[in-house]
């Protein structure tokens, strides 16, 4: 009989626990859509990394040659 306890962590978005297993293909979140939601803070920069802006405002775009 297998001893090993199931590693549990809270969805970084809604909170709630999940088992950290191989086959849960949204680990660490709950479900797709509480992975979607999180995507969609990272892309809108409601959430970011401190640090310098790599691009100034108006540099983003590369010069043409």
């Amino acid at each position: 009989m297998d001893n090993k306890r199931t590693k549990t962590v809270n969805c970084p978005t809604c909170q709630k626990p999940v088992q950290w297993l191989e086959t849960n293909l949204h680990r660490p979140f709950c479900s797709e859509r509480c992975k979607l939601i999180d995507f969609g803070e990272w892309a809108t920069e409601k959430k970011r990394l401190p640090g310098a802006t790599v691009f100034p405002d108006g540099e983003e775009e590369l010069p043409l040659q």
